[in-house]
């Protein structure tokens, strides 16, 4: 079972992040639970998503220790204690170009880093002028982390989402594009 928490700020997509990434789960004959934290968030304010994949998932509560921790949005590190019960060996996964290499992590957690900011912008996925960035940044997940396949990804996003076609392009472009932080 891997357990995963999303790090975002409203409007980024990190909520619709882990539901798209559960229903690839599904497709890919995986159990998945998707699981929003809701509160006073608007538009900008951080926002913080679940998503559990496994073959019998039997827990019901929220994630405290989390194998792999996604950050949409950098600005969040300084802000959000966002390593909090992240597990020995875990690994995060940041939206960041790749000039931010002053990014610390904690010691025994693996790094990623995936410019999904750029990519969401160069495929016209940008809200009242937000990048919409979850599903370039589920995209590089599925690549460090083989939680679900590519191909049942892209087919989730285009069956779930307005702009599917853009969405999967941005999604595998981000597959092709992440790389290892240090």
């Amino acid at each position: 079972m891997l357990e995963i928490r999303f790090h975002g700020r409203g409007g980024q997509g990190a909520v619709t992040a882990a539901e798209l990434l559960v229903g690839a789960a599904l497709r890919d004959g995986l159990q998945g639970q998707a699981i929003p934290l809701f509160g006073a968030e608007r538009r900008g304010a951080p926002v913080v998503a679940y998503a559990r994949i496994g073959k019998d998932i039997k827990v019901r509560s929220g994630i405290r220790e989390p194998d792999v921790v996604v950050v949409l949005d950098s600005a969040l590190i300084r802000l959000v204690d966002v390593y909090a019960g992240l597990k020995k060996n875990g690994i995060v996964l940041i939206n960041s170009s790749k000039s931010e290499s002053n990014i610390k992590l904690p010691e025994g957690v693996k790094g990623y880093a995936v410019d999904a900011s750029k990519i969401a912008v160069s495929h016209g996925l940008v809200l009242s002028g937000w990048p919409l960035v979850n599903t370039p940044i589920l995209g590089a997940l599925v690549k460090v982390t083989g939680v679900v396949s590519l191909n049942s990804l892209v087919e989730e996003i285009k069956a779930r989402l307005p702009k599917g076609e853009l969405n999967a392009k941005a999604a595998i472009e981000a597959y092709e594009e992440v790389s290892l932080i240090g």
